[in-house]
């Protein structure tokens, strides 16, 4: 391992399917990514074969085994560096002795341990006292699930490389515009996992990360970025309602609810009304009360007669809602069609109700099986509407889009000539039990 010269580009190979991830290993190889890591969901899914197989393919390439070690150190260790591997990942948050008893079996096969500050309460404390046990590399761990609340591991990489004197692997979330700055901020070894595996053309972007960490140039990303509380509107206009299901476990729509309008995205904060079916004051008064960008919510009870039309959307237009969602009926449907407004709606009926007033602005309401408050977020597209709460928007949102990338590489090697099923080895994946 001495023969390479830091700052190093380490793709991390967390696939399910060994298959998958050896075709992208030879791509980032050929772009430049100096050590290859068989990742924990890989490791997990195909054993240590994973990391047999990369040796066998890439025989002069540092490979990096990411047990995530918390017990019998000696015994996984000694397995991993049999295999194969050159680095082996132990967890910090494991006792002092089961991180001594990884650094000795490791040198008896000269192998090298990292230890993963992941979910350290204390990681300058951590990367100290790791450091003093004889790790040869520390890591600084965005742990994927932090990064979908909007977190990145730069926060203590600064104070971590000014304390510790061995190298320094940065991983979560890293990508081309982020990768110099790691470097600069006194990483040696940068980790880069979706930004190359989930790519359409992963060898291009492992080019492009390499470029990044030897010349400091930060190149610009469309994917591979997480966004934080105030980004998360850009997030949602790229993503699809059937991303955000997907991202929250297969939930999160609204049952019955359709798009009036073909092609025409809707995205916004909501803002919820309740009224009687076929009284369309609350609706219409909904809109002064609504701010700009908002999404007005109505239940109507799921039935006519009709609470919006082709006037409440001209008012809806000029005070620029962002769209309406109904559980009930809408008509004027041609005029709203013309308009290009986002109304997604249970019913369409000409027959319009009488403007009596019963009802309320800005309470919770429940519709097609989803508990709904003003604050929460809607997302509409030609799939339906999903609602997402606000305390989980930003979370949410990042998920979606990582789903989306995701999809983007899976539908790439799909139009090289295979199928859905084949390609995630489908079969192999069916439920046991």
């Amino acid at each position: 391992m001495s023969r390479f010269k830091f700052p190093v580009l380490q793709v991390a190979l967390d696939f399910l399917n060994l298959s998958r991830a050896l075709k992208v290993a030879k791509e980032a190889d050929a772009g430049g990514c100096d050590w290859i890591e068989a990742g924990t969901p890989l490791i997990k899914s195909e054993g240590l074969n994973a990391v047999r197989s990369l040796r066998k393919l890439f025989p002069h390439k540092v490979i990096v085994a990411d047990m995530k070690i918390m017990d019998a150190g000696r015994a996984e260790v000694e397995s991993a560096a049999k295999a194969g591997a050159d680095v082996v990942c132990v967890l910090a948050a494991a006792t002092d002795a089961t991180i001594k008893e990884c650094i000795q079996a490791a040198s008896n096969y000269g192998a090298k341990i990292e230890v993963d500050l992941i979910g350290v309460k204390d990681p300058l404390k951590e990367s100290k006292r790791v450091e003093s046990l004889g790790a040869h590399y520390i890591g600084v761990h965005c742990a994927i699930d932090e990064q979908m609340e909007g977190k990145l591991p730069l926060r203590d990489l600064k104070k971590i490389s000014k304390a510790v004197k061995i190298p320094i692997a940065v991983a979560g979330g890293i990508n081309s515009e982020t990768a110099a700055y790691c470097i600069k901020s006194g990483a040696s070894i940068a980790i880069v996992g979706g930004a190359i595996t989930k790519s359409e053309d992963p060898r291009k972007a492992a080019r492009n990360l390499k470029k990044a960490i030897m010349t400091g140039v930060k190149i610009q990303s469309k994917y591979f970025k997480r966004a934080n509380s105030n980004e998360v509107k850009d997030i949602l206009s790229v993503v699809s309602t059937a991303n955000i299901s997907d991202a929250m476990h297969r939930g999160g729509d609204l049952d019955g609810i359709y798009p009036v309008c073909p092609g025409v995205k809707m995205v916004g904060k909501i803002l919820t009304v309740r009224t009687y079916p076929g009284d369309w004051a609350k609706t219409v008064e909904a809109v002064d009360a609504a701010s700009k960008g908002d999404v007005i919510v109505i239940d109507a009870g799921g039935i006519g007669p009709a609470v919006w039309g082709e006037l409440a959307t001209h008012g809806a237009i000029q005070k620029k809602i962002a769209g309406v969602i109904i559980d009930g009926a809408v008509r004027d449907v041609s005029d709203i069609k013309k308009l290009k407004f986002p109304a997604f709606v249970k019913k369409v009926m000409p027959r319009a109700g009488e403007p009596k007033g019963f009802g309320e602005i800005g309470v919770p309401l429940t519709i097609g099986g989803r508990k709904i408050n003003t604050g929460d977020w809607a997302v509409g597209d030609d799939d339906g509407v999903c609602v997402i709460p606000a305390d989980k928007l930003t979370e949410v949102a990042n998920r979606a889009m990582n789903i989306l990338e995701s999809e983007n590489r899976l539908r790439k090697e799909i139009d090289e000539g295979s199928t859905l099923a084949r390609v995630t080895e489908l079969l192999r994946w069916e439920k046991q039990k």
